[in-house]
């Protein structure tokens, strides 16, 4: 049985990290499959860390 998961990132956010990262033309031309897995790694790093700054009563209790 296949299962599809639906995307946590939207891909406004995908796009956007893309492009501040430099790979939007790779991931335009060729999709994820063209990406390298170190650029998807950087790409879900900077996700979380955008997601961590925008927590509500965002604290520094977890370094």
């Amino acid at each position: 049985m296949s299962r599809r998961r639906s995307s946590i990132m939207s891909d406004a956010l995908k796009e956007q990290i893309a492009q501040e990262l430099g790979f939007a033309g790779t991931l335009h031309q060729e999709g994820f499959g063209g990406v390298s897995s170190r650029n998807c790694g950087n790409m879900v790093k900077m996700a979380i860390e955008l997601a961590e700054r925008n927590l509500p009563n965002n604290t520094s209790n977890f370094t």
